[in-house]
């Protein structure tokens, strides 16, 4: 991909509706401060992101922040570190693409800054424990983490008088309770590849053996043998779902739900602002995904949806460290997570809106599991790969050659990548 210079990039995400400056008048900041750029790899965020950056640069006269988040922002901002294109803000999930940043040298080392207090230690382990070699060098900031397990519309529920399933068993008699009732249970939206991950990324790190991404690490576990029961409920699912679910994506998606098109849809927090855009009184909540019928064993998933870092070489290195003391200040991180609906990595920071309520106590007792798919190498298209596991569902394909298929897939391109 060839190199997009920063004018492009600026150009091409307006056009996109998505570039937003952080002043009416940049020239004269300019001048006076300096302009940094902020990237997103997450475009939900971005209006939340703009509030925060309008109430530092009130506090910063002469300071000009403009935030970018282009389509397909994770394969931009590799494309970018191929020739040391690097933002001077990057705000990234605790996932491949920071490993790659992270292993990459292009960070700034933020060892001795004060706001590392202000970060719960167990989310900067995250970050450690994706980090090359699990360094413990602070390379960013864990700032917001996330939930991902199922959302449900809770009027439903109450109306056909489903309690919430902790069980699988009781998670597919409910499905079935609302597909018997005209309803349709699950609402899929897998024209964006992406969103086949959420079902996988609930299921694998309660049924895979324990310590498979260590083995998986170090060579000595494959997907074949270790996750068919995963892709066994997985087809359980689509079976249970709308029949067009190849052909919806998540935009509309997300607005079929939020008008009752359906009683779950399995993803994360971070569609809750989403749903409330077209749907304000939408009365949904989230529950975590109830992998096997021992409800103790069932965890939500959880990681670092949200790192802040600041690119090594920026010349506003100064600006930049105190924007990270800003947003790791309670009350704007608190700002964030009100608004995103996600939970805070910062200290005092409490996430206490009804809309995540259901998974409060599950993450207060500690069952909780990473993405494994933060695990896995840059390159390492498992969407494409669930993608077309759907795909073949719809077509037909008998389940077990299906499942053989998949998970020689998983290994294939895996293997190729270490």
């Amino acid at each position: 991909m060839r190199k997009l210079a920063a004018p492009l990039l600026a150009a091409v995400a307006l056009t996109m509706g998505m570039s937003l400056t952080a002043c009416n008048t940049p020239s004269s900041q300019e001048t006076a401060g300096g302009t940094l750029e902020l990237f997103s790899t997450k475009a939900e965020n971005v209006d939340t992101l703009q509030k925060l950056v309008d109430a530092f640069v009130a506090e910063n006269p002469g300071v000009t922040i403009t935030i970018m988040s282009p389509a397909d922002a994770n394969t931009v901002l590799r494309a970018r570190l191929t020739t040391n294109d690097i933002p001077d803000i990057i705000a990234v999930g605790g996932d491949a693409t920071y490993t790659e940043l992270a292993d990459a040298g292009v960070l700034m080392d933020l060892t001795g800054q004060d706001f590392l207090a202000n970060v719960q230690d167990e989310y900067q382990q995250m970050l450690y424990d994706i980090q090359p070699n699990q360094d413990t060098t602070p390379y960013a900031i864990p700032y917001a983490a996330n939930g991902s397990g199922v959302l449900y519309n809770k009027d439903i529920f109450a109306q056909y008088n489903v309690s919430i399933p902790t069980t699988w068993d009781q998670f597919i008699a409910a499905a079935n309770t609302f597909k018997d009732a005209g309803v349709n249970p699950f609402l899929l939206t897998f024209v964006d590849a992406w969103t086949t991950l959420p079902p996988w990324n609930s299921m694998a790190p309660v049924i895979s053996p324990a310590g498979f991404i260590d083995q998986l690490l170090n060579g000595t576990a494959k997907f074949t043998g270790t996750h068919e029961e995963v892709l066994q409920k997985y087809l359980q699912i689509l079976d249970l779902c709308q029949n067009d679910y190849m052909g919806v994506g998540y935009d509309d998606g997300n607005k079929a739900f939020a008008q009752g098109e359906a009683a779950m849809m399995i993803n994360g927090n971070w569609a809750i602002p989403e749903f409330l855009k077209t749907n304000p009184d939408m009365n949904v909540d989230l529950f975590a995904f109830p992998t096997t019928n021992t409800a103790a064993n069932n965890t939500i998933t959880s990681g670092i949806d949200v790192a802040l870092a600041l690119g090594k070489d920026t010349k506003y290195s100064e600006i930049g460290l105190k924007f990270l003391e800003f947003m790791t200040q309670t009350e704007n991180a608190q700002q964030y997570i009100d608004e995103q609906f996600a939970f805070s990595a910062v200290k005092g920071a409490e996430q206490n809106n009804d809309t995540v309520a259901g998974v409060k106590d599950t993450i207060a007792a500690g069952r909780v599991s990473n993405f494994p798919d933060h695990y896995y190498p840059a390159g390492f298209d498992l969407s494409a790969i669930l993608s077309q596991f759907a795909l073949n569902n719809k077509n037909g394909m008998d389940p077990n050659e299906n499942i053989t298929e998949t998970l020689a897939d998983c290994d294939t391109e895996y293997e190729a990548l270490v």
